[in-house]
């Protein structure tokens, strides 16, 4: 029996009448001191708190300094004190951890950030927050208090990059810390209210055992990847959003020898390659004035004067195309880029296009030129129905026929069936070498027929 309900029945023995209901009166006052509040109360608590805090702190405290938290756990304790509000030891961690997320984060999308089963973050306005798991779509149970905490929420994005997000520039891409990829657009473009889309990026980089493991890839191909990176082809890897190419570049580049010079270009930076030699560059949008704008074109075009081994591209959606093809036929094999279409077929008409995008009035058969010379290969990722991530094609580019530009499967995707849900296939080879397949061989790698689905060979 508790010593409050003994109090209670006189049976706690010792002492007299006045004693014990002194004690009586002090444990019910201690039981009634922390209340379970209610979410309304909380929320208006933490308004309160929140807009007492900032008033308090210094605009120019740099949130990443480590006494910065031990001042605002000092205010926080202070006005607590001052307003007289009195909480559960629960309900006070959440509103503090609440509040630093609104002071040093980004708010309520900091507990979708932290949960790791987490691969994607939509919010499609302040009310409407949707994540990706395991490649489905689900409604987040967190949500923003208005347009305007939406917006603080961006600033704080885009501020530490020296970008900015208004009416007159109403859309802009971005990068966390962590390397995960922003896209923000606001009103009046947004209809729905502004709309942030984070793309996470695992803070462990993936590697081609994971890729193996999640069934993207078989053993084989991986193999056979490794091999053809070591060897200095030209690779494009090629899917529609969302389908993994960035994560396939990023193992693939990682299988470039630790001794060569390495240059990547991208819009947000965001590969995790784990060589040393490494230079990361970033394009950058123009200032407020429309001015100091540098494309990944003009930064593709400045690589091919720092001496590079390997240039790799995050991804080719404009006239960089044709910058990209010019350096894969110039020396600079090895190169890897990105790039959306929907087959390996869709991926060549696409380049004759992003080249077509660089102004210069050059003949088809000439741009195909360029292509069946430059790229050796193409990998094609896809986002099936169920939400796995595999690659589908992998595809030679064998050269030219008349106009056309030949091409042969290595690797295909062979679908057999739907359980459960899940798709039921298989990742074959068809049987085929690549042409390039002595430039493998050159680099010191031998791989056994039985990689491409080749049974015993007479040599």
């Amino acid at each position: 029996m508790s010593l409050l309900k003994r109090i209670e029945q006189g049976g706690a023995g010792g002492g007299g009448d006045d004693e014990q209901g002194s004690r009586l009166d002090e444990m019910r006052v201690r039981r009634q001191a922390v209340p379970q509040q209610s979410p309304g109360a909380l929320k208006d608590i933490k308004s309160r708190v929140q807009n007492k805090l900032l008033n308090e702190i210094d605009p120019k405290t740099d949130p990443n300094s480590p006494d910065v938290r031990a001042q605002i756990q000092e205010l926080f304790e202070t006005i607590l004190a001052e307003e007289q509000m009195v909480l559960g030891k629960r309900d006070r961690q959440e509103l503090f951890n609440a509040i630093i997320h609104e002071i040093l984060g980004l708010g309520p999308l900091e507990k979708l950030l932290s949960d790791e089963t987490i691969t994607e973050v939509m919010v499609n306005g302040p009310k409407n927050i949707f994540v990706e798991r395991k490649g489905n779509l689900v409604r987040a149970n967190v949500m923003f208090e208005n347009n305007d905490h939406v917006l603080r929420v961006i600033d704080r994005i885009v501020s530490p990059l020296g970008r900015r997000v208004d009416e007159s520039h109403p859309y802009e891409d971005a990068r966390l810390s962590d390397g995960s990829r922003v896209n923000v657009i606001i009103p009046p473009l947004a209809l729905n209210g502004p709309t942030i889309t984070i793309r996470k990026f695992s803070k462990t980089p993936l590697t081609i055992e994971d890729l193996i493991r999640f069934g993207s890839m078989t053993p084989e191909i991986a193999e056979f990847m490794r091999a053809t990176v070591i060897a200095a082809t030209n690779i494009v890897v090629s899917g529609g959003t969302g389908s993994g190419k960035t994560t396939l570049l990023n193992v693939m580049s990682n299988f470039i020898p630790s001794d060569e010079r390495i240059i990547t270009v991208e819009n947000a930076a965001e590969l995790q390659l784990q060589q040393e030699h490494v230079i990361t560059l970033e394009s950058r949008p123009p200032n407020i004035e429309g001015k100091g704008q540098v494309s990944i074109r003009d930064l593709v075009i400045n690589t091919l004067r720092m001496r590079p081994d390997r240039i790799v591209v995050g991804e080719c959606r404009g006239a960089e195309a044709l910058d990209m093809l010019q350096a894969m036929n110039t020396g600079h094999e090895g190169s890897l880029t990105t790039a959306h279409s929907n087959s390996p077929r869709d991926t060549i008409a696409r380049l004759e296009v992003m080249c077509l995008m660089a102004g210069m009035d050059l003949p088809q058969r000439a741009i195909r030129e360029q292509i069946a010379s430059a790229v050796d290969m193409i990998c094609h990722q896809s986002r099936l129905r169920d939400g796995s991530r595999k690659i589908v094609k992998i595809t030679e580019i064998q050269g030219m026929e008349g106009d056309v530009i030949t091409m042969s499967d290595i690797f295909e995707f062979e679908q057999t069936g739907i359980e459960a849900g899940k798709v039921i296939g298989r990742i074959r080879p068809t049987g085929l070498r690549p042409k390039f397949i002595d430039k493998i061989e050159q680099s010191g790698i031998h791989l056994p027929p039985s990689v491409f689905g080749i049974g015993r060979v007479r040599y």
